[in-house]
């Protein structure tokens, strides 16, 4: 199957692919050859994508992914490769993620939520995928 994975500043994989695991909203998913159309919107979490021989994994932020007729485009604000998240920032990220919270009368709750969501998310991902 055909597969696009798009940021808006690059296309980050563009080829064929046997599966994609994806972080759905409603809980992760993997889909296969010939799978019924799906939109499903994604949630900051491990895209893992079998292309060949070789397994590649992804964390990705929020984002859509759309299959139909053995064609998947899969459209996030960013992707990050395993290696390419700086873990300085991510710890970062998540204080002042966490600091909004604490202060919430004074900011945006919900834009605070989906920071620290995202950071942890990171932190995960980088446990599991060490660069």
């Amino acid at each position: 199957m055909k597969l696009q994975i798009l940021t808006p500043e690059k296309a980050v994989f563009d080829g064929e692919a046997e599966s994609i695991g994806v972080p759905g909203e409603a809980g992760a998913f993997e889909i296969l050859k010939g799978h019924a159309p799906i939109l499903s919107t994604l949630v900051p979490g491990k895209m893992r994508v079998v292309s060949g021989n070789q397994e590649l994994n992804f964390h990705v932020s929020h984002g859509f992914v759309e299959f139909s007729h053995d064609q998947g485009v899969v459209l996030v604000d960013a992707a990050e490769k395993p290696g390419e998240i700086d873990s300085e920032r991510v710890k970062a990220a998540k204080e002042r993620a966490m600091k909004r919270l604490e202060q919430a009368e004074a900011v945006d709750i919900i834009r605070a939520q989906k920071a620290l969501v995202r950071s942890l998310s990171r932190e995960r991902f980088m446990q599991q995928f060490p660069g």
